[in-house]
């Protein structure tokens, strides 16, 4: 890993990390490195922050450089969830009920989204 920042665990076991300035690595529950989010879906980040993991296996990523949060899915393409309202997202949780909660460490805050 190249200047791990957050981790999250998955549903199905693993974890995923984020790397400053980097990428966003996916581990499998045997802690190998099956993947990463760039070389699967060809997303270039910024500067990966926060990460979680939804109910659905879905990996959701703030990206602190270019003020966003996408979803990840197991199949298909990336999807923007939020590209307004964020000064610098950081940490970020995702709740049971869909609820995405997201640390803005510009705003001192943390912002809910449904």
């Amino acid at each position: 890993l190249q200047g791990p920042r957050y981790i999250s665990p998955v549903p199905r076991g693993g974890f995923v990390v984020s790397e400053e300035c980097g990428d966003v690595k996916v581990f499998m529950s045997s802690h190998k490195l099956p993947s990463s989010l760039s070389s699967k879906y060809g997303h270039q980040f910024g500067n990966p922050a926060g990460v979680c993991v939804d109910t659905d296996g879905n990996i959701l990523v703030a990206d602190e450089q270019r003020r966003t949060v996408h979803l990840f899915p197991e199949h298909g393409a990336p999807i923007c969830l939020v590209s307004t309202g964020l000064q610098r997202p950081a940490g970020m949780a995702c709740s049971s009920s869909g609820h995405l909660f997201v640390a803005d460490t510009v705003e001192n805050c943390v912002k809910v989204f449904k």
